[in-house]
């Protein structure tokens, strides 16, 4: 394995031939249509109504972080090792990410079976000063109903204050109206956002999120197949009281002890509108580098059983 990780002393459990993958980019390019057009597909929900995705749509964004380390997802191979790993627990449903990522693990045989979702704009990028111009350079619409993707992903910051924000609005609903036209889930994750000392700040209090929840579910002519991507915040009840749409809670980026998250996640997991988990950082790199336990812990909150 090559590059920093957040935890140098464990491996994930399974390994990834980088080589091999850059060498049927290069000389077998349709290998990923093909693989795409073959993949064994599944139902977007089963038996109990739940979804547990690893999302790894984050270094598109040049976000590469996690706690103390800035790049912690700097080594492409490693952080296949860890998908690779998590998307084959059992209690994991499927993976949330941008096209490079997705085919390579497609390539990998990793996504048989599995739900995918697209991620789609990840134009804002950190720290930029365009960051909330957040316009969408990574999937369309027609390009997640080719790939045979169960649904796009879109992320949603509204800043009263910057006049991009109204685009990044419009630019969503035609990504929901696209999706919801083609009977694809449009996973919304909306946050009300404001800029401080020239960073982008997401304001993760109730109302905050409350007001972020009314504006992302009147998006688009159809809300039939927009689900919501929320955060765990305070007086989650009350929150989650402001929708109808089912719901996906994300575990954002792992700070203090993870048996609080995890004990938070739960908590929250009761609340009827709450579907299930994406998570990407906070099982992809927990601080013991256990990617099997850690995923394993979520798909007994969401699943009730380690499957």
């Amino acid at each position: 394995m090559t590059g920093r990780t957040s935890s140098p002393t464990a491996r994930p459990t399974h390994s990834v031939d980088v080589a091999q993958l850059t060498e049927l980019r290069a000389t077998d390019p349709a290998a990923i249509a093909r693989g795409w057009a073959s993949r064994t597909r599944r139902d977007l929900l089963r038996a109990d109504g739940r979804l547990l995705l690893v999302a790894a749509d984050h270094p598109a964004r040049g976000s590469l972080g996690v706690r103390a380390d800035p790049w912690a997802m700097a080594s492409r191979h490693d952080l296949l090792e860890r998908l690779v790993t998590a998307v084959s627990r059992p209690g994991v449903d499927g993976v949330l990410g941008t096209p490079d990522i997705l085919d390579d693990l497609l390539l990998l045989g990793a996504l048989e079976d599995k739900v995918v979702v697209g991620s789609m704009n990840r134009g804002g990028l950190q720290g930029a000063s365009f960051e909330l111009d957040d316009r969408f350079t990574a999937y369309r619409a027609e390009d997640i109903e080719a790939c045979g993707l169960d649904g796009g992903k879109t992320l949603t910051r509204i800043c009263y204050d910057d006049p991009g924000t109204v685009a990044t609005l419009e630019a969503t609903a035609h990504a929901v109206n696209e999706l919801a036209a083609r009977g694809l889930m449009a996973m919304v994750e909306p946050f009300l956002s404001e800029r401080r000392e020239g960073r982008v700040v997401n304001l993760l209090d109730p109302d905050s999120t409350i007001r972020s929840i009314h504006i992302a579910s009147g998006l688009g002519g159809s809300s039939a197949h927009t689900w919501l991507k929320l955060p765990v915040v305070d007086e989650l009840e009350r929150v989650m009281a402001a929708t109808t749409l089912p719901t996906l809670l994300l575990g954002g980026d792992p700070q203090g002890d993870p048996e609080d998250t995890y004990a938070s996640w739960g908590r929250a997991l009761t609340l009827p509108p709450v579907r299930g988990l994406v998570v990407g950082r906070a099982l992809l790199y927990p601080p013991d580098g256990d990617v099997a336990a850690a995923v394993d812990i979520a798909g007994q909150l969401v699943h009730g059983t380690r499957r």
